[in-house]
């Protein structure tokens, strides 16, 4: 909003020209997520509390720990991040940039979807919310809608890393392919979300590689210098993904060990349904696989422990996610989270990597 009506004012030079950079936009993009989520972070986890009583409703199949360790803790966190991230896009985005649109779309829609999930498991007092198949329903018809939008106006090609300005067209099989990116992400995060401070860091690691590679994506010189393919438009999506960075480390406040509150599907749906939704858009598909890594191995321990005990009967895990593989082998919390960082910062920078590897 302050984009749209500030910008027309550059060409008076001063402070108004400073609304023509992304760079500018972006810094404030952090800084007011930030602060959004520091003044109304304690009200809304106190909100939270009052509502919910006896916090979110603890697996008993989980570990042990857990139960008493983490029983009270309010969840659906999520919504002080949507809020701080949802304002600050607002404010500083150019609202007329449709990739900003289509992001957002996925976002919200995502943590709508959670929000049900994390209110029905609250007030049922169940781990079970929102069946499976209902949930990725209205994940896959979300998804698809932006997919199809974005294939109507963009194309239907596929970017492959490692490779200048080459483009698979998928054709009728692209609106499939983009939804399952953006479902997939949504989920694995949602995955990942078990330990405190575990999936809200990678996150934000991810957003900035994925911000870093909407800004070349979006810049011709920048694409042509990279052999990387141009998407004119798609640098504003720096903005949104700052806007997330500044959202996250201010629900990392809230979060971080002993966690004052949880994300909940809330959230971890919808940040995942986010990095999904800009790698489509940026067509770096493939390298949100590499930059979400973390992700997909979360992903995979459940896949292969479902698999191993449904044919053999036998666990390849101790327990999945992979994470709580780790808590039962006697690794303390805090060892798992901040190792699991240190992979998730490795295989961004292996992302990025991409980018010159051509």
């Amino acid at each position: 909003m302050l984009y749209n009506l500030l910008a027309q004012y550059a060409d008076q030079g001063g402070i108004f020209n400073l609304f023509r950079y992304l760079t500018f936009r972006s810094g404030g993009a952090v800084v007011t997520s930030l602060i959004i989520c520091f003044i109304f972070g304690p009200m809304i986890i106190r909100w939270l509390k009052t509502k919910q009583k006896k916090g979110q409703p603890i697996r008993e199949d989980g570990p042990q720990s857990h139960i008493v360790a983490k029983a009270g803790t309010p969840t659906m966190g999520g919504f002080m991040i949507l809020l701080a991230l949802g304002i600050s896009t607002f404010l500083w985005a150019d609202l007329s940039n449709k990739y900003v649109w289509a992001v957002m779309i996925v976002t919200l829609g995502f943590g709508a979807i959670g929000f049900v999930d994390d209110y029905l498991k609250v007030t049922k007092r169940t781990t079970g919310g929102v069946s499976g198949k209902v949930r990725l329903l209205l994940e896959f018809a979300i998804a698809g809608g932006v997919a199809w939008w974005l294939s109507s106006s963009d194309g239907t090609e596929l970017a492959l890393p490692f490779a200048k300005n080459f483009l698979v067209n998928l054709g009728i099989f692209y609106v499939p392919f983009a939804m399952l990116v953006m479902v997939w992400a949504g989920n694995a995060v949602n995955l990942t979300d078990g330990l405190d401070g575990l999936a809200i860091v990678p996150v934000i690691i991810a957003c900035a590689a994925l911000g870093f590679i909407a800004y070349m994506v979006g810049s011709t010189v920048y694409a042509d210098y990279l052999g990387i393919t141009y998407v004119g438009g798609a640098g504003e999506l720096t903005v949104l993904c700052a806007a997330m960075i500044g959202a996250g480390l201010g629900f990392l406040w809230f979060n971080a060990p002993p966690a004052m509150v949880f994300m909940g599907d809330t959230g971890s749906l919808a940040l995942g349904g986010m990095l999904g939704s800009i790698a489509v858009v940026i067509k770096h598909e493939i390298v949100l696989g590499i930059i979400g890594g973390l992700f997909w191995l979360e992903t995979i321990s459940v896949i292969v422990q479902v698999i191993s005990f449904k044919l053999t009967g036998k666990r390849v895990f101790r327990m999945a996610p992979l994470h709580h593989h780790y808590e039962e082998k006697g690794w303390a919390e805090p060892t798992i989270v901040i190792r699991f960082w240190i992979i998730a910062i490795v295989l961004a920078l292996a992302g990025l990597a991409t980018l010159k590897l051509r």
